[in-house]
């Protein structure tokens, strides 16, 4: 059996043992319009599945807060097209697995609930899985433009990321207006 030194293991995976190994501007490049391609395939299917939770939802603040958002991720792509442009590279974008699965998962939520309270209810968490996703993708590509000194994206990506937390705290919010009145009808 091998010994392990902790100490070292410890030393090795802490973020000081970056600065030894000099990861290069144009790696870290590299992965951020990756990373933009990615998001921005997202944002644009995102549009379109929307559009369907939309359709699909019964509470008409949820159907406002959606309806809200979706003009929100209309604008996160004309800011994504303008980082693109910022960084000289065509708005391209690069299908997203992460999100091609939410977006399934919201399918089959919208699909096999009951309409009224219970679809409401996947409606919003798959919302919020969504966002989730968005936020920890946007908090990334921020801090990559600002190590890059990207000044007009890493603004552009804080606008973006402030949206995403507003659209996840008012779903919260609705959810526990539904729940409440769901669980004082059933009383």
């Amino acid at each position: 059996m091998e010994n392990i030194n902790l100490n070292s293991v410890e030393r090795e995976s802490s973020i000081g043992s970056y600065s030894n190994n000099h990861v290069s501007t144009s790696q870290l490049k590299k992965l951020f319009v990756e990373e933009l391609k990615d998001i921005f395939w997202a944002e644009k299917a995102l549009t379109q599945a929307m559009s369907k939770m939309i359709e699909n939802a019964y509470n008409r603040e949820l159907r406002m807060t959606l309806n809200s958002h979706l003009t929100d991720t209309e604008n996160q792509v004309l800011r994504l097209e303008e980082i693109f442009e910022e960084i000289g590279k065509p708005a391209e974008s690069q299908k997203c697995d992460a999100m091609k699965g939410l977006i399934k998962e919201a399918d089959d939520i919208m699909n096999e609930s009951e309409k009224g309270f219970m679809r409401d209810a996947g409606i919003i968490s798959a919302a919020q899985k969504v966002e989730h996703y968005e936020i920890a993708t946007y908090g990334t590509l921020r801090q990559m433009a600002k190590t890059l000194k990207l000044d007009h994206a890493v603004e552009l990506f804080q606008t973006t990321l402030d949206e995403e937390k507003v659209a996840d705290e008012k779903l919260t919010e609705i959810a526990m207006k539904l729940i409440y009145k769901q669980s004082n009808n059933n009383i």
